[in-house]
């Protein structure tokens, strides 16, 4: 059988690639440009597949009052290596928010923690970037564009994988029967000597390569939505409080926005999604402030007016010192048409590899959105996979050999599983209030707390630091 190594494709034949990514959200792009960025890979003859249209990306003209419901907490360790391939150049830095301190507590004992980055070594450094998936979308779409002309992705977007197979083919004398080949809802066929899935938890990839994916669902739906504040907040805080029906976490955007993301019941999301835009603003403030016998009660009311005057006669018992230290900026508004809701899992694959075939993002794993990692899970994937393919190239080695991609499944495995459970156990740590849980994980929590050399190792480990 001849060797593939070192040949260029785009010098054989039209629909035979290096690597063929299927999906075009986040992870896949970066997979893309990082190809594409590095001195070792930026020959490699690459397409990228999606089945909706990129154009929402690719002609993304953003409005100063309107901002998506689809947003992302990225660490600085993602951003740095958006930054390494030349991404983070692109980016709308007006579109980006950092903060540098997170503020924590149980809503049925009250216990807090409060994470500040000043205890990082890294002096100066956020805890994340918080910005639109589209400002990420735009931005690795534009250094794609910027490639040379021999060396540009070939790009499929409105375009759906209808089947993968073996393919059967001889090009020369190259086999090409170990080959996966891609069926296009366009006509086309493409094979490809790496496979790469990052098209999400109902991955097509994974289905062909035969890859087990296990997990359970957690019974909630995650609520998002796009609010304006009361004031700008420049403190740059992100809030959470972990209710029984599951936390709620208001997230810093910029131009005096936030990003909501709510985890509850499905009943209590489709209840906040039909409520009238005032009455929904006056239970997210009721979320972050009240008690949870008052807050159920809220739960249990329709009218604006009632919900409003219920609420502020509550909010007036509580201690004016409270204000500022112990809760967000007020919620005024929300914006039109960002009320979405989506159910929540975890799901975990027994390998992120298989005969010329890698996992990455969602494909690979799901977690909960509690601690904001989806996606820079999926880029330390991206990274993992990126240093695998480098260092096959300069050995001269096959980049679709399973030995070879054996490697990035054993570096980010177990770095990912470890994330996943400590994100799952908190999940179920917190979805009670059982009187013995609650005593015991508000213990912990207060230890924690008074520890400053747990909360930087917590902090480090999150940020990647």
């Amino acid at each position: 059988m001849g060797s593939t190594t070192g040949r260029k494709f785009s010098d054989i034949q039209s629909d035979v690639y290096d690597v063929v990514i299927v999906g075009g959200g986040v992870s896949g792009l970066t997979l893309a440009a990082a190809l594409k960025a590095s001195p070792y890979t930026s020959a490699l003859k690459v397409a990228l597949i999606e089945g909706m249209s990129l154009a929402p990306a690719t002609k993304w003209d953003p409005s100063p009052d309107q901002l998506s419901n689809r947003v992302s907490s990225i660490t600085p360790a993602s951003q740095a290596f958006l930054q390494k391939i030349g991404v983070w150049d692109y980016v709308y830095p007006e579109r980006v928010r950092q903060y540098d301190d997170m503020r924590v507590w149980d809503g049925v004992s009250g216990a807090r923690i409060q994470f500040d980055s000043f205890q990082l070594d890294a002096a100066g450094a956020p805890m994340a970037y918080m910005t639109e998936n589209l400002n990420l979308q735009q931005a690795l779409l534009e250094s794609l564009a910027e490639a040379p002309g021999d060396n540009q992705v070939k790009i499929f977007d409105s375009t759906k994988v209808e089947q993968i197979t073996n393919s059967t083919d001889q090009l020369d004398d190259v086999d090409l029967s170990s080959w996966p080949a891609v069926k296009l809802s366009n006509g086309s066929t493409l094979r490809a000597r790496l496979l790469i899935g990052a098209d999400g938890v109902n991955s097509p990839v994974r289905s062909y390569a035969g890859i087990e994916s296990r997990g359970w669902d957690y019974g909630q739906h995650g609520l998002v939505a796009t609010l304006t504040m009361e004031w700008d907040d420049r403190q740059d805080i992100a809030w959470q409080r972990f209710l029984p029906t599951g936390p709620i976490a208001l997230l810093p955007m910029p131009g005096g926005k936030a990003s909501l993301v709510w985890s509850t019941t499905p009943k209590l999301a489709a209840h906040l999604k039909s409520l009238d835009p005032k009455a929904f603003c006056t239970l997210v403030n009721a979320a972050f402030r009240l008690e949870l016998a008052d807050l159920n009660y809220l739960y249990t009311r329709s009218d604006p007016e009632e919900i409003e005057a219920e609420f502020e006669w509550r909010d007036g018992m509580l201690p004016m010192e409270d204000e500022g230290a112990k809760f967000p900026v007020r919620v005024v508004e929300v914006q039109e048409n960002t009320r979405a809701s989506f159910p929540l899992r975890m799901r975990h694959c027994d390998s992120y590899v298989a005969p010329r075939v890698a996992l990455v993002g969602d494909a690979a794993h799901t977690t909960h959105p509690l601690a904001g990692q989806g996606l820079n899970l999926g880029q330390g994937d991206v990274a993992s996979l990126m240093s695998v393919i480098e260092r096959a190239v300069v050995r001269g080695a096959d980049i679709g050999d399973e030995v070879v991609l054996q490697e990035y499944w054993a570096e980010r495995y177990p770095a990912n599983h470890v994330m996943l459970g400590v994100v799952d156990k908190l999940q179920k740590l917190y979805c009670t209030d059982s009187k013995p849980v609650v005593a015991l994980r508000s213990a912990g929590l207060e230890v924690v707390a008074s520890m400053d050399w747990i909360k930087k190792l917590i902090m480090k480990q999150a940020t990647g630091i």
